[in-house]
């Protein structure tokens, strides 16, 4: 099965093709969904079957499948070939299978659109990008994929163009688009200067390649100026991508795509792009502890600016969109550590419930005739029972409360942070915890619990049809029992001396990585599990934590308890603005970068070097033209008299050349 992963990408390939060229032709909307839902389901069988191959045959090497030859110029040596091993295969299951999910529900919450063959298409592309990105053997492959799921995003953030959206001097969905657009240049922008000096240095742009020469003769490398800044231009690509500070702004807006986009591009799959990279190249990483400590605080910092942000939002999504930017920081927290399995294991779990989230959020939106603010919601539950009940779970497990997935990853992330002995991280990362707790049962008390705060008269809140509903039911369940493939050590030693499966199943990809790591002194070598009071105390207050922050929530926004709130935001009104206003981020970008590029390309470079300069060189040209002309037309007067006269003043001239100059 292995030598056929190149089917995995090209039936949503095919799929898009189909749906792209012949789409419009297809009238019937069951059609278009079977075609693209059917796509990524075969891709995600064909994926469950070498996942099924590599553990009934034992595999543990990496195996490259080449299609075929791409770029062969002087050194330069790059083929279309995918590298299929524990990480690619983990990450191809997560985008097909949420993918195929998020294509089923999009059936029904696209109905009737106009462009609904169009959106099937995109999200086929997009799917096809990502799987690129993910199975890629070097470099330039992932580059490729990578542009690939920012065309993608940018189409689809601004798939519904012509409709109005509130945000930081945004008025437009496709304004939304082209800002996630432009953003994510920047960070583009570093990953190709890491590929420069990578190909400069090394003559290659393979992975495996690359990881050989790092191992063995890491000593040479490590902590070097070259290595550092490679990884630091690799990591501004990732702040770009998975939307970490300072780049983190784009994400939010993203919100104005269909909701299925939200699910599938800015919560499951294109923004944990970052994270995939810095798993992928763990072995370069770890030879740049200054870099792994940037990004453990970069990470950690915006863990915390996210989730206060997401305190006092009211739009739906945009609650579900700062506390994606939170829980990616979690995962680039754990990178920081060392802890790859960790991080990567919470990209899994965060697929699962945050999928959910994302996909009842947009059952809500659609039950309630596109509407988003939850301060117009309030009692959906007795209207939309399977809606809560999923959108339950799923709140739970964000939360970190056992023994949902969540729980399991969350707090792998928190140990390891505290047992890195970086303390003031973990101390941030555990009043994010808090912060994510309270904000998301203040989200399901307002939209689904207490009295109804919507015009009974215009709006009648429904329960999703079956194909969307179904869907929820799957990730619901995802999110219940999706986290027991990483029990840790201390919670599963009585049935298994290896409980933690993923920890067991991505060993070999980071074996590598943590071997330098540990002679390095940057992580403890643990050879052997073991039992630690410690972290025993630490699980145990993150779930006191995480209880807090509901029991606060549920203080805080029952019926009887809104107006303290209200009185909390009135008294502490600058603090409260700053949330609101996601700290001016925006506004700073806006005024310091934005404006001034927007003013000077407006009164300089166009009303005066463009106006001015160069119109009026080009116009210039044309009126001296016309004025010469003006002049000699005089002399075609049409009298030969005329004529004779300057015939003779012509010869008097020329005898005048030959006598005095000549």
């Amino acid at each position: 099965m292995t030598s056929w992963v190149y089917l995995v990408p090209l039936f949503p390939l095919a799929g898009f093709l189909i749906l792209g060229i012949f789409g419009k032709f297809l009238k019937k909307e069951a059609i278009i969904g079977t075609i693209g839902s059917g796509t990524i389901f075969l891709s995600f069988l064909l994926s469950s079957l070498i996942l099924f191959e590599w553990i009934s045959k034992g595999y543990s090497e990496p195996k490259v499948v080449v299609i075929y030859p791409w770029i062969v110029t002087g050194d330069l040596s790059v083929n279309i070939a995918y590298l299929v091993d524990q990480l690619s295969i983990l990450f191809s299951l997560i985008v097909t299978g949420v993918g195929f999910l998020i294509h089923v529900y999009s059936i029904g919450y696209m109905h009737g659109d106009r462009g609904f063959y169009r959106f099937f298409a995109y999200l086929n592309l997009f799917i096809f990008m990502m799987l690129n990105l993910v199975l890629a053997n070097s470099f330039l492959l992932t580059f490729l994929g990578w542009e690939g799921v920012g065309l993608c995003s940018y189409l689809l953030i601004g798939f519904w163009y012509d409709r109005k959206f509130e945000g930081t001097k945004i008025e437009w969905t496709g304004d939304a688009g082209n800002k996630a657009f432009i953003v994510n240049r920047i960070g583009d922008f570093g990953f190709l200067i890491a590929m420069f000096i990578l190909f400069l240095n090394f003559q290659t742009l393979d992975y495996l390649e690359l990881n050989k020469i790092f191992t063995l003769s890491f000593d040479g490398f490590y902590n070097t100026a070259l290595i550092t800044t490679t990884t630091l231009l690799l990591f501004l690509a990732c702040t770009g991508k998975s939307a970490q500070i300072p780049l983190a702004v784009w994400l939010p807006d993203a919100m104005a795509g269909p909701t299925p986009v939200s699910a599938l591009i800015h919560a499951a799959t294109m923004v944990t792009s970052g994270i995939f990279l810095v798993a992928r190249n763990a072995t370069l990483f770890s030879l740049a502890p200054s870099t792994l400590m940037i990004i453990a605080i970069v990470g950690t910092f915006t863990a915390f600016y996210a989730a206060s942000i997401g305190l006092v939002q009211n739009d739906i999504k945009k609650v579900l969109a700062y506390s994606t930017v939170s829980q990616l920081g979690f995962m680039f927290s754990a990178l920081g550590v060392g802890a790859f399995v960790a991080g990567v294991f919470h990209v899994m779990t965060h697929a699962f419930f945050k999928g959910l989230l994302f996909l009842g959020a947009g059952a809500v939106i659609h039950g309630m005739h596109e509407e988003q603010n939850i301060k117009n919601m309030g009692g959906l539950r007795k209207y939309m029972p399977k809606t809560y009940s999923t959108f339950l779970v799923a709140t739970i497990a964000i939360s970190g409360i056992p023994f949902f997935s969540g729980f399991f990853s969350k707090d792998e992330i928190l140990w390891k942070v505290f047992d890195s002995g970086n303390i003031l991280l973990w101390l941030i990362l555990v009043v994010s915890s808090l912060f994510t707790a309270f904000y998301m049962f203040r989200l399901l008390n307002l939209v689904f619990l207490g009295k109804e705060r919507f015009d009974s008269y215009h709006i009648h809140p429904h329960e999703a049809p079956k194909v969307m509903t179904v869907p929820l039911q799957i990730l619901a369940f995802l999110s219940i029992f999706g986290g027991f493939l990483g029990i840790p050590y201390i919670l599963g030693f009585w049935f298994s001396e290896h409980p933690n499966l993923i920890e067991t199943w991505l060993y070999p990809v980071f074996t590598d990585a943590t071997k330098i790591l540990a002679s390095t002194g940057t992580i403890k070598a643990h050879h052997i599990p073991h039992l630690a009071i410690g972290e025993y105390i630490l699980m145990g207050f993150s779930i006191l934590i995480a209880l807090l922050g509901i029991i606060l929530a549920n203080k805080f926004y029952s019926d009887e308890t809104l107006a303290i709130p209200r009185k909390l935001s009135t008294k502490f009104n600058l603090f409260y603005k700053t949330l609101y206003n996601k700290y001016y981020v925006d506004e700073f970008y806006f005024f310091a970068i934005a404006d001034p590029i927007i003013s000077t390309s407006k009164n300089f470079l166009w009303k005066f070097f463009d106006d001015k300069i160069i119109d009026g060189f080009v116009n210039g040209a044309g009126k001296v033209t016309v004025a010469i002309s003006d002049i000699l037309k005089r002399m075609q007067s049409g009298f030969v008299q005329n004529y004779a006269t300057f015939m003779f003043l012509g010869v008097i001239i020329i005898i005048l050349w030959m006598l005095l100059i000549v």
